[in-house]
């Protein structure tokens, strides 16, 4: 396995918190609908969608930047162990395939004012 590139991004969950209380089209836009699903089960939605936003721009970051991307060119899923990981379409996925990159690896964490997303582009 070979490291392509890493990325990391931290965002202010009551950032994201008055952005979901002001625009109402803010997570249809941004998000999957599994993500909103999962995220509006959560005790604090608001954690779960500032740790999916970080995810974005650091599988971003981790592909070198990715021209035209689009909101819904990534997002997170879930294994049946809960295990987040990154899926990618789109002009997302076009990056990847460029840089040879097979998968995105993801690591997130929230902890009640922070959410962050830990990316590492690989290839086999």
């Amino acid at each position: 396995m070979k490291v392509v590139g890493i990325g990391v991004d931290l965002v202010d969950v009551a950032r994201v918190q008055g952005i979901l209380n002001r625009q109402q089209t803010f997570v249809q836009r941004v998000f999957t609908p599994a993500e909103i699903a999962y995220c509006e089960r959560q005790a604090n939605p608001a954690e779960s969608f500032a740790a999916r936003w970080a995810a974005r721009e650091a599988c971003r970051k981790s592909l070198g930047g990715i021209p035209r991307m689009r909101w819904h060119d990534v997002w997170v899923e879930r294994a049946p162990t809960g295990a987040p990981s990154i899926a990618l379409a789109g002009s997302s996925a076009a990056r990847a395939h460029r840089l040879g990159v097979d998968r995105v690896m993801l690591a997130l964490t929230h902890e009640r004012s922070m959410a962050a997303a830990f990316c590492v582009a690989v290839s086999d």
